[in-house]
């Protein structure tokens, strides 16, 4: 008997999950301007999900047909089983933290908090018992008497969130949340969010177009260009299985080589790329005729470099000469340019060097290679 799968992390895998967040073919036309084209999506509940993408692609303007603030053109939106097609925002079950954070000014961290509470004409005792909840969850509660002209970014980020959840929303939508942070800020802002979202179960839903941000975050990325999905997945599904020339471009780097399929095989295909003296073996068969165009993603930390040549054979190899490098300390990035080709190589500096003088330099011969596995052949 085969052991049963647990959907519980990866639901929108389980055929009898019902999405908690629907949109069904919803598109938004600003005049002649088409911000979002005839979308399909399903988010499920406790899901920390990232639309990403460019400035001008539709992510916010799907965020905020979310959130009530822009009305479809076409199409439906249904949160936990409900059209939400006229509902006005106050009355959704979401909330939203903006980029800016919007925080009043002239009023303390807990009357920031308690702001959207006492619009609801909630009782003073639970008000109180609520924001005290939140603060300590935020970690906050030493800082409920400050305004904000004197707290960080990063305290600024929280009493946002911390207004946002105090509402308890189904849904938290977030529109560029760590985006005004430092760099070593919202690296530290990234993993308190997820520890937060997991904690409270609360469906995010998050707008960025930061990659290493998204990928870091999310269950699952949609990434969106010129008002469409270009693919949706969990992050490894994107980085490492890209389904276009586009998406592999856009999360991470990747060096791209043209070519043909010369030999399609059950269990490989043989890909004649420009450079001649580079055959692709690819260990896995596909649906694509013999003699079709295609092109083959190569990921640069997919890529061995070396003085010396260690494979055997043409295939997954190639000879250059190191045209730029960059030591970042923990790795370093090589250009190598074989023929009319510029290729981008990361490798660990897992050694430190004896005389201090780098093991690969400007101007040397060097060979590459990398694993039949490594290369992902794409048709767009």
């Amino acid at each position: 008997m085969s052991e049963a799968i647990n959907y519980q992390d990866r639901p929108w895998m389980d055929p009898d999950a019902e999405p908690f967040i629907k949109v069904q073919s919803v598109s938004k036309f600003f005049g002649d301007f088409t911000a979002v084209d005839s979308v399909d999506l399903e988010i499920y509940k406790g899901e920390l999900f990232s639309l990403l993408g460019g400035s001008g692609c539709g992510k916010t303007t799907l965020l905020r047909m979310l959130a009530g603030f822009e009305n479809p053109s076409t199409g439906n939106i249904f949160i936990d089983g409900v059209n939400m097609n006229g509902v006005p925002p106050y009355e959704r079950p979401v909330n939203m933290m903006f980029q800016s954070y919007a925080l009043f000014p002239h009023m303390t961290v807990e009357s920031n908090v308690a702001y959207g509470l006492k619009r609801d004409n909630l009782g003073a005792s639970d008000i109180a018992q609520k924001v005290e909840e939140v603060l300590e969850m935020v970690e906050l509660t030493r800082f409920r008497k400050r305004k904000p002209h004197q707290l960080s970014g990063g305290q600024k980020q929280r009493v946002a969130l911390a207004r946002a959840l105090v509402k308890q929303p189904k849904v938290l939508l977030l529109d560029e949340p760590l985006g005004a942070l430092d760099k070593r800020l919202r690296e530290q802002a990234q993993f308190e969010l997820m520890n937060l979202q997991d904690q409270l179960g609360v469906t995010f839903v998050v707008v960025t177009h930061d990659q290493e941000e998204a990928m870091t975050l999310s269950t699952r990325i949609a990434i969106m260009d010129n008002g469409r999905f270009m693919q949706i997945g969990t992050p490894t599904e994107i980085y490492e299985f890209p389904e276009s020339r586009l998406v592999a471009n856009f999360i991470g780097n990747a060096n791209m080589f043209e070519g043909r399929i010369i030999e399609n095989g059950p269990d490989h295909v043989i890909v004649q790329s420009k450079q001649p003296e580079c055959l692709f073996y690819i260990d896995h068969g596909l649906s694509i005729q013999e003699g079709s165009k295609v092109w083959v993603a190569l990921r640069p930390e997919k890529i061995t470099v070396t003085k010396e040549s260690t494979a055997s054979g043409s295939n997954n190899t190639l000879k250059g000469m190191v045209h730029g490098i960059g030591y970042l300390g923990g790795h370093s990035t090589y250009r190598v340019k074989a023929g009319d080709t510029l290729i981008e190589i990361t490798s660990p500096n897992q050694s430190r060097p004896k005389d201090g003088n780098p093991p690969i330099d400007w101007d040397e011969e060097v060979h590459l290679s990398w694993e039949a596995s490594s290369s992902v052949v794409l048709t767009r």
